[in-house]
C-alpha cells in the first residue's frame, strides 16, 4: 500500500486535537455495527501518535464509564450515550422528514427553580431534537420531523421540564431568519465539501497520509449534519440554496465515507 503524498491541498484543521478516547469513540461511531477488536482501535490510535498503552487505558476507562462493553470475543462495543449518539448520526445522514402542514412545535418551560444541571440537560436535549431557542424557556421548530427519527431519551428530558404546544406563526420566514444562521450553515457545508473533494482522490489512490486529516474531516462533517435544522421545503427563506447544499453535502459524504472506510479498513489490517 502506497504512503506517498499525492498532489493536493491539505485541509485546514476542523477541530481540536484528538485524545485517545475521542479516537476510539470516533472510529466506533463510524463503524456498523459499532464493535471492533482492541488491536484495531490501537492501530487507529497510531494515526495520531497515540501509544498502545494510552489507547488501552482509554478502553478501560470508557468501559468503566458505561460507554463501552467488552464482548465474549474480547471486542469492544459502543453502549449508553455513545450508542445513542451513533443513532443520531445515522438519522442526520438519512435526513428523514415528514410532510409539513404549516404547524410548528413549541416547547414552553414550566418547571421552576431548576438546578443548573437540569437547565443544561434540557438545552443539550432540545438542541439534539433540532429545536431552536426563541428566548429563554421557549423552544420551537417546524413540526416536520417524525418522532422515530429523534431520540426518545432527549424527548423525555425536555418533557420533564417543558410543555409541548402546536402553533401556526404569522410569519414563518421571519422566524426562520431569527432562529437559524442558514447562510453560515451553507458556507461551512461548502467548505467541508471542498475538503472532501481534496482528499477523496488521495484516498482512492491508497495514499495513507490522507487518513489522519480525513478522520478529522469526517468527524466535522458529521457534526455539521447534526446541526442541520432539516427545515421544510415550503419555507422559502429557509430553503433558498440551502436544501441543495444540504443534499450535496450528504451525497458527497457518502462517497467520501466509502473511500475513507475502504482505505482505513485495509490500513487497520496491514
Amino acid at each position: 500500500m502506497s504512503s506517498a503524498r499525492s498532489p493536493g491541498v491539505e485541509p485546514r484543521s476542523y477541530g481540536p486535537p484528538l485524545t485517545a478516547r475521542s479516537v476510539v469513540a470516533s472510529v466506533l461511531l463510524g463503524t456498523e455495527p459499532p464493535v471492533m477488536a482492541a488491536r484495531g482501535l490501537v492501530r487507529a490510535g497510531e494515526l495520531f501518535g497515540i501509544s498502545e498503552g494510552t489507547v488501552r487505558t482509554a478502553l478501560s476507562r470508557m468501559s468503566a464509564a458505561g460507554e463501552l462493553e467488552r464482548t465474549p470475543e474480547g471486542r469492544y462495543r459502543l453502549v449508553g450515550h455513545l450508542a445513542e449518539r451513533q443513532q443520531r448520526q445515522l438519522a442526520s445522514r438519512r435526513a428523514e422528514v415528514s410532510p409539513w402542514n404549516g404547524n410548528w412545535e413549541l416547547w414552553l418551560v414550566v418547571a421552576r427553580s431548576r438546578p443548573a444541571e437540569q437547565r443544561a440537560a434540557l438545552r443539550r436535549a432540545a438542541q439534539r431534537l433540532r429545536l431552536a431557542e426563541a428566548r429563554e424557556g421557549v423552544w420551537l421548530r417546524p413540526d416536520n420531523l417524525p418522532r422515530g427519527a429523534r431520540s426518545e431519551t432527549d424527548r423525555r428530558v425536555v418533557e420533564s421540564q417543558a410543555m409541548r404546544m402546536v402553533v401556526q406563526p404569522d410569519d414563518d420566514d421571519r422566524l426562520v431568519t431569527e432562529l437559524w444562521d442558514l447562510e453560515g450553515w451553507n458556507s461551512t457545508a461548502h467548505s467541508l465539501r471542498r475538503g472532501m473533494h481534496d482528499l477523496t482522490d488521495r484516498l482512492i489512490e491508497d495514499d495513507t497520509t490522507a487518513l489522519q486529516p480525513g478522520f478529522v474531516l469526517a468527524a466535522a462533517v458529521l457534526r455539521h449534519l447534526n446541526a442541520d435544522p432539516l427545515l421544510p421545503d415550503e419555507l422559502r427563506i429557509g430553503t433558498v440554496g440551502r436544501a441543495d447544499e444540504a443534499r450535496s453535502l450528504r451525497r458527497d459524504y457518502e462517497a467520501y465515507d466509502a473511500a475513507y472506510r475502504s482505505l482505513l479498513s485495509r490500513w487497520l489490517r496491514s
